[in-house]
């Protein structure tokens, strides 16, 4: 099938959307990829390494709306299914000025997320999840934007209250997940920050840039690396196939060295 084909039935079908055949090692990065993205070669290569097997796998799905009406608050959710051994998930948006949005480690919580992010105009929004093999396995979907979220300033920028409020945190450790149902627990963390993506006049790059989530005892249950198009004041939801043992901490810190950390029961 041509390239000009597969594309068009891509768009017919609608995304997320990709068959057993393109679940096949992508021997070309852009031939094969279900949004026919110029962007994809260079992103594969940046970002999930020259070397590295990428397949394209539908057992990962990126959730969102079709459309964004608030494209500095893009909702987003990361499931994958039916696939073992996930040691890292990066989402990825071809056509945003910052690329990366963020890296997830699940270690012991369940490998997926939501969250919300800025989007900067129509774009595949990406996961990709390494398993332990080193493989790549690519999920996405494309969301439609009139665009600009990722150069304008937040609302706390904007009336000056981010000062007041930068990092305070809260968390809620709930018994069931929206997503999985009673099969799994599920904890909510928001944190207050502005996620200055260095692109608006005058207001350099200052965004969270890591979180620790730990047990009772110490061990770390999930870590997350987040990048400037994460929204303003950021919401993370995370699954866990059993409720850990509290009490848990939350560990992070913002790139200027501005320090989070917060306890949960």
């Amino acid at each position: 099938m041509s390239a000009s084909r597969r594309a068009l039935l891509g768009a017919a079908l609608g995304a997320p959307c990709f068959g057993a055949a393109a679940a096949a090692a992508a021997a070309d990065p852009f031939e094969d990829d279900p949004f026919q993205s110029s962007a994809w070669p260079d992103m594969k290569r940046e970002f999930l390494g020259r070397e590295s097997r990428v397949v394209f796998d539908d057992r990962v799905t990126v959730l969102g709306p079709g459309f964004a009406e608030d494209p500095m608050n893009v909702p987003i959710s990361v499931r994958v299914r039916g696939l073992d051994g996930v040691e890292q998930l990066s989402v990825l948006v071809d056509r945003n000025p910052i690329r990366k949005v963020l890296d997830y480690f699940p270690r012991v919580a369940l490998p997926g997320l939501a969250f919300r992010f800025k989007l900067e105009q129509t774009s595949p929004v990406r996961a990709a999840a390494r398993t332990t093999d080193g493989v790549w396995h690519v999920g996405g979907t494309r969301v439609e934007s009139t665009g600009g979220g990722c150069t304008v300033a937040g609302v706390t920028r904007r009336d000056g209250s981010w000062s007041e409020t930068l990092g305070q945190a809260s968390a809620r450790l709930f018994p069931s997940s929206p997503v999985l149902g009673d099969a799994a627990a599920r904890l909510r963390l928001h944190v207050m920050h502005p996620m200055d993506t260095g692109l608006v006049a005058g207001i350099p790059a200052f965004y969270l840039n890591q979180l620790s989530l730990q047990d009772a005892d110490g061990r770390e249950l999930a870590r997350l690396a987040s990048f400037e198009p994460v929204s303003e004041n950021p919401v993370f939801s995370f699954d866990f196939a059993a409720a850990p043992r509290g009490p848990l901490a939350i560990v992070g810190s913002d790139n200027n060295g501005n320090r989070i950390r917060l306890e949960v029961r």
